[in-house]
């Protein structure tokens, strides 16, 4: 199975949804791959401590030749294996993205999930990679989204996002994320999205300062701080991504 993490606009969280929710899986023992799909802007090796290996998804962009299993590093703290990207500008320059496709169809049948975390707004570059996905995970920052604006944010993001995963078939959901607001308020917007969208809400994450300094140290808030406002609500997300996915 593969999973697509995307959002409409940057900070909202996509990378850390991305290597929490990973984690979770990984730490109930799935063997679970994810992979820095943002090619032009890689992150995700940050929030595993691997941003400075020697092999990553652009070696393999540039070399079709060199064996997948070399960009592939297994993080001891959560047991997910982590392809990621390089975050040297020359590593970056003249790769092709379509041939991201055909590294996950090398490597995907070897995991039981794979994590996509792809690049902010819609993904033109990386939009084949929807064709091997089967989930689409919509990440929504709302602290900076008062509830009189929420229509406004809704068609510009969650929509047009929807729309895509809908040409591809796959099933939709939607987490929220960093939210300040009280839980009235929140539950008003799950309700705007799953009644007037037709989207599941698998989840909300509240906004926690422990998630920097866990991105710091490169080890997921739900392993380096488990008891934390996040990673309680990342693991009880990753529960109904569980049950969504194996259920």
């Amino acid at each position: 199975m593969a999973v697509v993490v995307v959002t409409g606009r940057g900070g909202a969280g996509k990378t850390t949804t991305t290597a929490n929710l990973s984690s979770y899986l990984a730490m109930k023992e799935y063997r679970v791959l994810a992979v820095d799909g943002d090619l032009y802007l890689p992150n995700l090796g940050f929030h595993f401590a691997l941003d400075t290996v020697k092999y990553t998804v652009h070696t393999l962009l540039k070399n079709p030749d060199i064996d997948p299993e070399w960009a592939i590093y297994r993080h001891n703290e959560t047991g997910v294996y982590v392809m990621p990207g390089s975050t040297q500008l020359q590593d970056v320059l003249g790769i092709s993205p379509r041939k991201l496709v055909d590294i996950l169809e090398r490597v995907k049948y070897k995991f039981g999930v794979v994590f996509v975390d792809s690049p902010t707004g819609v993904p033109f570059d990386t939009l084949p990679t929807f064709q091997v996905a089967n989930y689409q995970i919509i990440v929504v920052e709302i602290e900076r989204s008062p509830i009189y604006s929420f229509e406004t944010m809704v068609k510009n993001e969650i929509e047009k996002l929807k729309a895509l995963g809908e040409k591809y078939n796959l099933n939709i959901g939607v987490v929220l994320n960093k939210v300040r607001e009280s839980a009235d308020v929140v539950d008003k917007i799950i309700e705007a999205i799953e009644t007037d969208l037709d989207v599941p809400v698998l989840g909300w994450v509240p906004f926690d300062y422990n998630v920097p300094e866990s991105i710091n140290v490169g080890i997921p808030i739900v392993k380096y701080r488990p008891n934390s406002d996040a990673a309680v609500a990342f693991k009880e997300i990753g529960e109904v991504l569980e049950e969504w996915i194996f259920g």
